[in-house]
């Protein structure tokens, strides 16, 4: 994929001309063991080979539609329309779905199956693929990155090898993919230390037992330096465990100045739940996952120029760190 530098969106990054999108959903697949069929959707550019897959794992938000499938556009259409197919789950803990008051294992996170869902989906990517006419044999299905925000970081974590060290679970704990190449995880929850919120304790316990010593998959994190929500922690750098709390060598962070928890609305075209209504962070960090997935899935050197153009845009809008 040639990346045309001499254009750049609203985020003020070179990402090159965009192209239309064609989307279908639902594709349905039904997963053994599985409450209800695993509904997907998949967008995709109208022309292109050669096309890098982006498997999205949504949050668990209490919106009715954008933990779904039908959520995330200012970010799927943008990846679509430069260059990635993108596939959206919609997990067992989507509002759409009701299940979260069900007497239903894992419920009402359901963590477990969303990692399970992301591998349904690399499973059968083939018959995903194949319900949009002519594009099988448009994409490489050897690039394959996973990008979740808030719970859907946490199922990217997992993908990536972070695990959940439940005493009392005996399940296997290792759900990550070899598959994947690269992973981006963007406001997921981290470490439940003293300073985890009795909140959270009660109504999510799962979340007191993750692990990131083990998670060394190729990984972005991408955090707010104003997320902060004492029902989960306290602690501000809670946001970004992925990155501080897994093996280095390999990883990222992505540091978005003046952003909450929905980084300026990515979860959806004029979301409620928004909090920090900013389109000019939602369309920089869009910008910035898509060039850090185009380097290291197509090997090109587009991270590197998004990371050297951040200290000259006229209003500061992100950090980078690795380790």
């Amino acid at each position: 994929m040639v990346l045309n530098t001499a254009y750049a969106d609203a985020s003020g990054f070179p990402v090159g001309d965009p192209t239309s999108i064609l989307s279908c959903s639902p594709v349905v697949l039904d997963v053994p063991d599985r409450p209800v069929p695993l509904e997907t959707k998949v967008a995709a550019p109208v022309t292109g080979t050669g096309l890098p897959v982006i498997v999205f794992s949504h949050g668990h938000g209490a919106a009715n539609f954008l933990s779904s499938l039908r959520g995330y556009g200012p970010l799927v259409d943008f990846w679509a329309a430069h260059g990635f197919v993108v596939i959206q789950p919609t997990h067992l803990d989507s509002t759409v779905l009701g299940l979260r008051e069900q007497d239903l294992p894992d419920a009402p996170l359901f963590w477990r199956d969303r990692a399970l869902d992301m591998h349904a989906v690399l499973d059968r990517l083939p018959e995903i693929l194949g319900a949009v006419p002519g594009l099988p044999e448009r994409v490489d299905t050897s690039r394959i990155a996973a990008v979740g925000h808030s719970l859907g970081g946490h199922t990217v974590s997992l993908l990536m090898g972070m695990q959940v060290l439940e005493p009392q679970d005996p399940r296997e704990k290792d759900l990550s993919d070899p598959r994947l190449k690269a992973g981006v995880v963007i406001g997921a929850p981290g470490v439940a230390d003293e300073h985890f919120g009795p909140w959270a304790t009660e109504r999510y316990p799962s979340l007191r037992y993750s692990d990131f010593a083990t998670m060394t998959g190729t990984t972005l994190v991408v955090a707010g330096d104003e997320d902060l929500n004492p029902n989960f922690s306290s602690r501000l750098s809670y946001r970004w465990d992925a990155y501080t709390h897994s093996p280095g060598g390999n990883k990222t962070l992505l540091m978005m100045l003046g952003a909450g928890h929905l980084f300026g609305g990515i979860s959806g075209y004029d979301a409620a739940e928004t909090t920090d209504e900013n389109p000019a962070r939602v369309a920089a960090l869009r910008a910035l996952v898509l060039s850090y997935l185009r380097s290291q899935l197509l090997g090109d050197r587009s991270w590197e120029k998004a990371v050297d153009l951040l200290p000259s845009l006229p209003i500061p809008v992100a950090t980078v760190e690795t380790r």
